[in-house]
């Protein structure tokens, strides 16, 4: 919930323009109130994309306040965010009513950027793996392999998101492993060696190329850097070092 559509249109004409993505996918996940302007300013960019920060579960209906799918799909979005940390925290969002939300999106041809992630408890508890991978077993380990192949993994750490806290590059490897395995149990080899999984805990410039340099971490889910146009070019550039573009 940042930027007014004035200054959200400026930074991404700003991010445009300093960034060639290469083999680097680019997503802007702006406020509902800037989708169709953003959505404007990246027509004919290539490797730029837009996402929604969430939709509804339902198709349409008594539900003040809320974005459908078939809105989306009309302005031409291709991706939407589900399952943030700060969704299921703050509007009580459960793994029922966030893969009943991925269904929705993957039947009208979204692509699904799924969040999970465990809080600063649960890491110092040692059980942050099985966390993990309950949430994933409760939702998108649900799907169909083909169903599968239209989603990426943003893996939030809760406990470093605003708290000035960091997970080492070590720390986003062995949970990125770890799910990409679960997803190989799961799904077969060829979808867990395609998917993306991204790593989204504090993202910055200063650490992004050490964070993408790691053999499971394909990209990353950007909070507060992405709210400046050099910081996100930066992030973006580091990605384009990696090589891994998935």
């Amino acid at each position: 919930m940042n930027t007014t559509p004035k200054s959200g249109k400026q930074l991404v004409k700003k991010v445009i323009k300093a960034t060639e993505p290469g083999k680097v996918k680019v997503i802007f996940s702006p406020p509902f109130t800037h989708l169709m302007q953003t959505q404007s300013l990246l027509k004919g960019k290539k490797g730029f994309f837009s996402a929604a920060q969430n939709m509804h579960q339902e198709d349409s209906g008594a539900y003040t306040g809320e974005i459908s799918v078939s809105m989306l799909q009309a302005i031409g979005v291709k991706y939407v965010i589900i399952g943030h940390s700060e969704r299921r925290l703050y509007s009580k969002e459960t793994n029922a009513i966030l893969l009943a939300k991925t269904k929705k999106a993957l039947e009208n041809n979204r692509k699904v950027i799924f969040c999970c992630g465990e809080s600063l408890g649960t890491r110092e508890k040692g059980t942050h793996f099985q966390f993990v991978l309950r949430q994933l077993s409760s939702t998108i380990f649900k799907l169909s392999p083909d169903e599968f192949k239209n989603i990426v993994i943003a893996y939030e750490p809760i406990w470093a998101i605003g708290t000035g806290r960091t997970a080492s590059p070590e720390q986003a490897q062995d949970m990125h492993f770890a799910i990409r395995a679960a997803v190989k149990k799961k799904m077969g080899v060829k979808l867990a060696e395609q998917i993306s999984i991204l790593y989204g805990g504090s993202v910055k410039p200063a650490n992004a190329l050490e964070i993408f340099k790691q053999p499971d971490v394909d990209g990353g889910l950007v909070g507060g850097a992405s709210l400046n146009a050099n910081d996100f070019s930066a992030i973006i550039n580091a990605a384009k070092k990696t090589e891994q573009g998935r």
